[in-house]
């Protein structure tokens, strides 16, 4: 069993979304650090590309602001290996394929193991296009690093099948079309997004797109295994609210735990 998988099987799980080098690679080693001890679960590290995936305008300005610092995936793998000196935290990658595919697929992975990246996510990349991409000699695909992929509204039962036979951590359940960004109400879709998702696999499924506040994470875990809270956290970071976005984690914490 995966770290993330072993992650899911007491409670609920929290997994804050930061963009890598937002404000810096300094500060977001240090929120890592300050979102662990203040109840995240796991981290999800955003990737800085030039043209990010599904995301809204505040996610998009802070890889805007990461890439002005020409902050790049070598430099995020230097990041996780500081991070390991002190935490175990599971750190899950969410990036575009381009950035894999210019590093090369063979090396991007090598590099996960060595960092002790626990997940990826590549919006962009179907399951069946990575094992394809992956022919890694002497490595059963998909190795040692989990594999996450995303479940849409309108993904067929079918699709469904697929999706949750090739993944390897969680199940990202995407809540409502769109793009990411903080939204006034929970999808009333996400009970019967869930049971749909329940008929085909028992494996671990995380709600994002769309929880921004406490109540609205309190409210999605009586459905699914966790949440991933992203644009209300990336939101105050880009505004300097360093303290803030650490308070959110720890009150989401506690709404989930209640």
């Amino acid at each position: 069993m995966s770290k993330i998988s072993e992650t899911f099987k007491n409670k609920k799980i929290l997994i804050p979304y930061i963009t890598a080098g937002d404000p810096s690679l300094k500060k977001t080693e240090e929120l890592i650090f300050q979102f662990e001890k203040a109840g995240a679960d796991i981290i999800e590290l955003g990737i800085p590309f030039s043209d990010p995936l599904a995301d809204g305008p505040v996610i998009q300005a802070s890889h805007a602001r990461a890439v002005k610092q020409n902050v790049s995936l070598p430099d995020v793998f230097k990041l996780v290996k500081n991070v390991r000196k002190k935490s175990q935290i599971p750190i899950v990658f969410m990036l575009a394929c381009n950035l894999v595919e210019q590093y090369g697929y063979e090396k991007f992975y090598d590099e996960c193991e060595k960092a002790q990246v626990n997940g990826i996510l590549i919006p962009d990349m179907p399951p069946e296009e990575l094992e394809n991409k992956c022919p890694i000699s002497n490595v059963q695909f998909p190795m040692k690093v989990d594999s996450i992929f995303m479940v849409a509204p309108t993904t067929t039962d079918e699709r469904i099948k697929k999706i949750a036979d090739a993944t390897t951590g969680f199940i990202y359940l995407v809540s409502s079309l769109g793009i990411t960004g903080k939204r006034k109400n929970l999808s009333s879709s996400i009970p019967s997004l869930v049971a749909k998702i329940r008929k085909q696999t028992d494996k671990p499924i995380a709600i994002g797109f769309g929880i921004g506040t406490p109540a609205q994470a309190k409210e999605a875990v009586k459905y699914a295994d966790g949440v991933i809270v992203g644009s209300a956290i990336v939101d105050l970071i880009g505004q300097k609210k360093l303290k803030e976005a650490v308070n959110l984690v720890s009150k989401t914490r506690r709404a989930i735990d209640a």
